[in-house]
């Protein structure tokens, strides 16, 4: 007994063993280990071993996810373990501390299903004592040396372990399991039973992963440099900052910028969200580096913030006297305009507040809209910016450009605001009559917003993406009619009407701005050349014959253009006075050979009508040509227009045996009404009764008298229904001296709004029916 070896109750190995999957990576020998074990057939299994001998084998399955384990899965190479102590967990699983002993091999498998039970036969390692093997032990603790000083995983504990193993398979087998090895590949070292061989497999990996270590050493230091150098600039310009700040010198042109926006948004005093956005914006420039493309939008962003006015309006006194005068200073006539511009002043100072102001000028073109807008800013004593929106295609054109797209910049509202530099501008926004639709979208629906008093208090501009309060400021618009202005754009508008000049108020203008306008313009004194009254007429009269004030203007100009030429190549002796007679020399031969609308013989009638140009007179001419019966329309007349002069034909062949005309007239011959200009295109219902009294002066033969104009719409029982722009119609009768009007009953109320000296030395006869037109028509 004495000679036999004591062997510990551990290594009494059975020779059948419960089989445990191992999922992960294999299980060396010689390792104290924890396995968390949740499968309930885990369990059962690890319960019976327990109940046992306590061992259990450690097989790996082919397939890291593998369902359903059964015998096929598994490797027949193993590691037998014994369960030191298990622990309970609240999921139901378990935690079993392990020992691992021994290699195995499965010879057989019991049962292949759940619990796994094979008869196995233990594995001892081979060629441990050779001088190579010694050898490549010292190989592999210098290099695991190498490897652990560089890797923070490996801790103190794993390099005394490593140190304090002291066969040369136990090393291996410790190496093996703390290396980042495949699974597949640690599965074929633990089958190697040669030590030398499993060595060398060792080695092979601890090369590779010095390789990995060290292309890691590499990246990191690189960007340790990066960051270190980033870090050493930071730190000395910092620094530099400091010294330049203590010496009073200045910063670097960054931290310029980002202190001079700073100090202008603390001024503006901003809330809510603009502050937060701000802020934020703030912060990114302040990290921003100059070469970034980000640095330039943002800086664009912070410098349109910083100069727009966010602070409220500081109250304005309007004084309406100094209103008054500056208005008559500037405008000569436009008496009901002015009224109307004078009320609206009123009430702006009884509230004190400019919310809900929009006006629109409409009226033909040079009748002074743009310079009446000026007058209203000079007025309140505010500042004023204009700009166009005729043609304009693109609602970034109002609302800006959002600030992904290169070149972004805000919409004109923001930008005026910009340029002005004050919350309570005056803005005329012209021609808003001419806006256009294209797949960019629609301006007017963009205006929308902008002058509406209910939503402008926070206006979003595309660009800042920020509530702006436009609402103090006092919008303009102009226009030279409403038909084309959409409905829900015209609805938010105050609506004023600018009516052409007589030929009286041309030359009355002409004298007091015009022609000393010019004067200066064309570097001649005051007194260098003067008109005659007469002179001022006649380019009214056969030159400049519109309803505004632009070519008559026009005409001035190339008068002094002239007479600057001649004062170098002739002599001409100034001070010099301009005669009516002595246009033709300047001006060439009149534009308008002036004819007064004459009536020459029955079937012709003086209408009145109304353009976006003004008001105009026109003949509308009828004959009977003997033939088959029939009604013919030229002169480019529009649908409605057209309507009317069948309206007018049926009523006239109606009425027509009352006044002596035989049934057969009409059966016998075809009539043609014409309206000159053939080229202008016409429309409208207001020349009804017009077309009616030249179709009756036709037939019957009688001529209208001279001198005889009318306007009014006609149904088709006679009666004269109200029509439009009655003012502008007036001053064209006035113009094309006309003594008598008539004009539909309805129209009084309009009539009494249009100032004597217009309506000086004109009659007018209200009628409600054609019969009372017919009493006037014949002497």
């Amino acid at each position: 007994m004495a000679n036999k070896q004591i062997i510990p109750a551990e290594q009494i190995l059975p020779p059948k063993l419960f089989i445990l999957p191992i999922i992960g990576k294999p299980i060396f020998p010689g390792i104290f280990t924890p396995l968390i074990i949740h499968s309930n057939e885990d369990v059962n299994l690890v319960h019976q071993a327990l109940s046992g001998d306590q061992f259990i084998g450690l097989s790996l399955t082919d397939s890291a996810d593998t369902d359903d384990i059964s015998s096929t899965d598994l490797f027949r190479v193993g590691t037998v373990a014994k369960i030191i102590k298990k622990i309970n967990l609240p999921d139901g699983g378990i935690n079993i501390f392990v020992s691992t002993l021994k290699r195995f091999k499965i010879k057989k498998f019991i049962s292949g299903m759940a619990p796994i039970t094979a008869a196995v036969s233990y594995l001892d390692s081979t060629n441990a004592d050779s001088d190579e093997v010694k050898a490549l032990t010292r190989a592999l603790i210098t290099e695991m040396k190498q490897i652990s000083e560089n890797n923070p995983l490996f801790s103190e504990e794993m390099r005394l372990n490593m140190v304090n193993i002291d066969h040369p398979g136990k090393i291996t087998d410790f190496i093996t399991s703390i290396l980042n090895i495949d699974r597949l590949d640690q599965q074929k070292i633990l089958e190697t039973l040669d030590i030398r061989k499993r060595m060398e497999k060792v080695l092979i990996f601890i090369k590779k992963e010095q390789d990995l270590i060290r292309i890691q050493k590499k990246i990191q230091n690189q960007i340790n440099e990066k960051i270190s150098k980033s870090q050493r600039e930071y730190i000395l310009r910092e620094e530099l900052k400091a010294i330049k700040n203590e010496l009073g010198l200045a910063v670097d042109a960054r931290s310029q910028e980002y202190n001079k926006f700073k100090e202008l948004v603390d001024k503006l005093k901003l809330k809510g969200e603009v502050k937060d956005q701000v802020e934020s914006e703030l912060e990114k420039f302040s990290l921003l580096e100059s070469t970034s493309p980000e640095f330039a939008i943002t800086r664009n962003y912070l410098e349109t913030i910083v100069n727009l006015p966010w602070n409220p309006p500081e109250p304005r006194e309007i004084d309406m006297e100094k209103a008054k005068k500056i208005l008559d200073e500037d405008h000569y006539g436009l008496i009901d305009v002015k009224e109307r511009i004078l009320e609206y002043l009123a009430v702006r100072k009884r509230k004190q507040d400019s919310k809900g102001s929009i006006i629109c000028l409409v009226g033909p073109p040079g009748v002074g809209k743009t310079s009446v807008g000026k007058s209203i800013a000079r007025a309140l004593g505010k500042k004023f910016f204009r700009f166009s929106v005729g043609g304009m295609r693109d609602e970034a054109e109002i609302k800006g450009h959002r600030r992904t797209y290169i070149g972004a910049m805000p919409g004109k509202i923001i930008q005026g605001l910009k340029i002005v530099k004050t919350a309570d501008p005056v803005f005329m926004i012209d021609e808003i009559d001419k806006l256009g639709v294209s797949y960019q979208g629609d301006p007017s629906s963009a205006l929308l917003e902008v002058l509406d008093p209910e939503q402008n208090v926070a206006f979003r501009d595309h660009y800042l993406d920020l509530p702006f309060d436009v609402s103090n400021i006092l919008f303009i618009t102009t226009a030279n009619t409403l038909d084309t202005i959409p409905s829900p754009l015209l609805n938010r508008m105050e609506v004023i009407h600018l009516s052409g000049y007589i030929t009286e108020e041309k030359v009355a203008i002409a004298k007091k701005y015009l022609i000393p306008k010019s004067l200066e313009k064309h570097g001649f004194k005051k007194r260098d050349i003067t008109y005659s009254t007469e002179a001022l007429k006649a380019i009214a009269r056969d030159y400049a014959r519109e309803a505004g004030l632009r070519n008559y203007e026009k005409c001035v100009d190339k008068i002094h253009r002239k007479i600057a030429k001649e004062s170098y190549f002739s002599r001409i002796k100034f001070p010099l006075k301009i005669e009516a007679e002595g246009l033709v020399k300047y001006l060439k031969k009149p534009v308008f050979q002036f004819e007064m609308q004459k009536i020459l013989k029955p079937g012709m009638a003086i209408g009145l009508a109304w353009t976006s140009m003004g008001g105009e007179t026109l003949t509308i001419e009828a004959v009977a040509n003997p033939g088959k019966e029939g009604f013919k329309l030229t002169g480019q007349m529009g649908e409605v227009m057209q309507e009317s002069a069948n309206i007018a034909y049926t009523y006239v062949r109606q009425i027509a045996d009352r006044h002596g005309v035989s049934r057969d007239y009409f059966e016998n011959n075809q009539i043609h009404l014409h309206i000159p200009a053939g080229a202008t295109p016409k429309d409208g219902p207001s020349a009804g009764i017009t077309m009616a009294s030249c179709l009756l002066s036709l037939v019957t033969d009688r001529k209208i008298r001279p001198f005889l104009a009318m306007t009014g719409e006609l149904s088709l029982v006679g009666r004269v229904l109200p029509i439009g722009g009655l003012k502008e119609k007036t001053i064209a009768a006035k113009r094309n001296k006309i003594k008598e009007i008539i004009i539909p009953h309805e129209n009084l109320k309009d009539l009494e709004e249009i100032p004597d000296y217009i309506k000086k030395g004109i009659k007018f006869h209200p009628v409600t029916d054609m019969s009372e037109v017919v009493e006037k028509l014949f002497r």
